[in-house]
This record gives C-alpha cells, structure tokens and sequence, in this order.
C-alpha cells in the first residue's frame, strides 16, 4: 500500500508511524484508518522490525473524529445514515486498529506530541507505553459530543488509571497536561518537545534490538493474564518459557553473562 495520510519508517529495528494530516490535527478520516491498520499489520509481519513507535505531525497527536465531517453526517460515524448503514460504522472503520494491535505482539510506543483527544486519547491509551511532550494534553472529550468512548477506551483507560480516574475523565470530557498525565501514571515520562522522538527512539530502539521472542512472549503473559486465574497464568508462563529457553538468544545471555560482555541479541 502506498501512504497518504501516514508516513512509515524503518530505522535500527525500529517501525515509526507518523499521523500525517497536521492541518487538522490528525484527526482521522476512514483513508487514515486504513493506512493506519496495514501500517500496524506491515511491521507485526516485517521480522526486521522489533518495536513499533506511534506519533504525530506538527501540532497534535490525534484530535480523534473529523468533528466538521461527522456534523454533516459524512464522518466516521456516518450519522445521517440509516441504522443498518451505520450500525457497524466503528466495526468496519475504526475498530481495525485495535483489533490489529491485538495481534501486535511487538512493543507499541505512543510519542504524544500533542493534542490527544476523544477518540486520539482511545488511540494513545492503546499503546503498551505512553510518553509525552512538555507541551501534549490528553482528553476523554466524548462527553462534549453526546457519545461515549466507542474505540476501546473504555476498556483500556481503566487498566492504565484505575476505575475512579477513568469514569472521572469520561464523564467530566476534561483535558489533562502532560505532568498530570505523568503523575497518574498514564504517561511513563514527560520530554521537552525536541527531546520527545530521540528519546523515544532510543527507549524503543533498546527494546527492539533485546531478545525478540522473550519480550514479546512477555507482553502476551502481561495482557492474557489480566483475565485469567492465577494457576491459568502459571501454565501459560510455563509454555511461554519453554518457546524461551528454546532461542539462541537464551544461550547468548548466559554467555554474555560469565564473559562479562553484553549480549549480542539476535531476536532468535
């Protein structure tokens, strides 16, 4: 596929996707949800690819909804459709992105550049870490449309905050800044803007050049066993670390080790 709406970059392992309407935002129309869900797809398949970063051009992250389109009823939401037109609008538009990052097993980094709101907050709490500029906010602004969170937020934002938090900012629609992002522990560190995608970078250029397999096998275990028992978690970290044992990788830690080197990681 070639990309319009995204920009889509490789470098040292490392798959970046960058939001490309900085005029309005970011915010998405169904050709941005599209590129946006095969981009996710490409580096999940690219073995060349160990970490995936999310970001956006100029100003924004992802204002979320195109607010203008969806008022004249020709938005995502295809509001002055009739009900069968519209009744798996989210499902057939946006829900292809959630849907492929839970089959992403590699880390997904979200670099918040700016403005996250409604729907562009869903996105970024997606992400299995969020860092944040100086200058980003983040909102759960559905509540100052009449709609609620219909992209997974309200799913997600209560694993990140906490049940309390997450229903105070759904119902509320407030925007919070960054340090206070940082302090409820949605963001997992605040950068001046220019130090945001060197340092991400670098975070994730660190997490992908790792033991693939064992960190991604980690990631499974984190997000599968939220939902299970714990005898259910133990089984699966069992398996999980038979796969482990089983790469190259898991022999040059050792060696790395009693040599007193670091390791050389192959992601095999």
């Amino acid at each position: 596929m070639t990309y319009e709406a995204i920009l889509y970059d490789v470098a040292d392992r490392v798959a970046t996707i960058t939001l490309n309407k900085p005029e309005r935002l970011n915010a998405f129309d169904d050709h941005m949800l599209t590129e946006w869900a095969d981009a996710i797809g490409r580096a999940d398949q690219d073995r060349g690819v160990g970490a995936v970063i999310i970001t956006g051009a100029g100003r924004g992250f992802c204002s979320g909804m195109n607010v203008a389109a969806e008022a004249g009823g020709s938005g995502v939401l295809r509001t002055q459709a009739s009900v069968a037109d519209r009744r798996h609008s989210l499902r057939d538009r946006v829900h292809p992105i959630p849907r492929a990052l839970i089959q992403l097993e590699k880390p997904y980094i979200a670099a918040i550049n700016g403005a996250a709101a409604g729907a562009g907050m869903d996105m970024a709490t997606m992400a299995d870490i969020r860092f944040m500029s100086t200058t980003a906010r983040v909102g759960m602004t559905y509540v100052r449309m009449g709609l609620i969170p219909g992209d997974g937020g309200t799913y997600s934002l209560p694993r990140v905050v906490g049940t309390q938090r997450a229903l105070d900012m759904i119902w509320t629609g407030k925007m919070i800044t960054a340090q206070e992002a940082l302090e409820i522990g949605y963001a997992l560190a605040v950068y001046e803007p220019e130090e945001l995608m060197p340092r991400v970078t670098e975070y994730a250029k660190k997490i992908a050049n790792g033991p693939g397999v064992a960190v991604q096998l980690s990631k499974k275990l984190v997000y599968r066993s939220a939902n299970i028992p714990f005898d259910e978690h133990l089984d699966m970290a069992q398996m999980a670390m038979f796969i482990a044992q089983s790469t190259e990788d898991a022999r040059e830690g050792p060696r790395a080790f009693v040599e007193k080197r670091e390791p050389q990681f192959k992601g095999s």
